[in-house]
């Protein structure tokens, strides 16, 4: 297996290396053409202390965006309140909710202003036009959903040129990432860097059913929203 030192070398080697064609075509291509050129099938790595480190990688000029973490917003009955209060009618006849929240301004759902994310009380809560509330997640939640699916993390930056089958990357910055610090989340969320996905769908009882409500960000901000950054590359 891999060890942390050796992947570092290996990785300064192969920014040496300029652009390098894609390994497979499409969005997983970068991430296959890092491990190939590591020699490495899984993306963890033993790291210095023995736990393990896990291995990510995105194109800096990356448009789509990147799922930190999912978590539904609190208390319990929050998803149902959305959806009896704001979901729409969907194709199949039952309501659903798919809408993405920023803390910039109120977005639109259905041609009609809809919701926003605000810092109140230390959470961050949904709210509509009104101040009315619909769920939140507070600093530990958010804290015990960041740091469960992204603990410690070597990610990898690379330019990237061309499509499809001649698309090419360069590999020429790494960062090792961890922790989690609320005010520097809060703070992209104000900034409007880190966005909401609220999935909600109905199962044919009536019942709420959460698809997944997401926290976003932009793969080549991803480093922003750890508290220890360290470039190694």
């Amino acid at each position: 297996m891999l060890g942390y030192r050796k992947m570092l070398d290996k990785i300064r080697a192969i920014k040496k290396l300029n652009y390098v064609k894609t390994h497979r075509m499409g969005n997983t291509g970068i991430g296959k053409t890092l491990e190939d050129l590591l020699g490495i099938t899984e993306n963890n790595i033993p790291g210095p202390n023995g736990k393990m480190i896990e291995l990510k990688s995105a194109r800096t000029n990356a448009s789509s965006m990147l799922t930190l973490f999912t978590k539904s917003p609190m208390p319990a009955k929050a998803n149902s309140l959305l959806l009896n209060k704001i979901g729409y009618k969907s194709s199949n006849g039952k309501k659903e909710l798919h809408t993405t929240l920023n803390a910039l301004d109120f977005n639109n759902i259905k041609g009609k202003t809809g919701l926003k994310v605000s810092v109140k009380r230390n959470k961050l809560v949904i709210i509509d036009k009104k101040d009315s509330e619909y769920g939140y997640w507070d600093k530990e939640t958010l804290k015990q959903s960041f740091e469960r699916k992204l603990p410690k993390i070597v990610y990898v930056k690379a330019e990237s040129r061309g499509k499809g089958s001649k698309e090419e990357f360069w590999y020429n910055e790494a960062w090792l990432l961890n922790g989690f610090s609320f005010a520097n989340f809060i703070k992209l969320i104000n900034d409007g860097v880190i966005l909401v996905d609220v999935r909600i769908g109905q199962y044919p009882d009536g019942r709420p059913h959460d698809h997944g409500t997401g926290f976003r960000v932009s793969p080549r901000k991803l480093d922003m929203c750890f508290s220890n950054r360290k470039r190694i590359v």
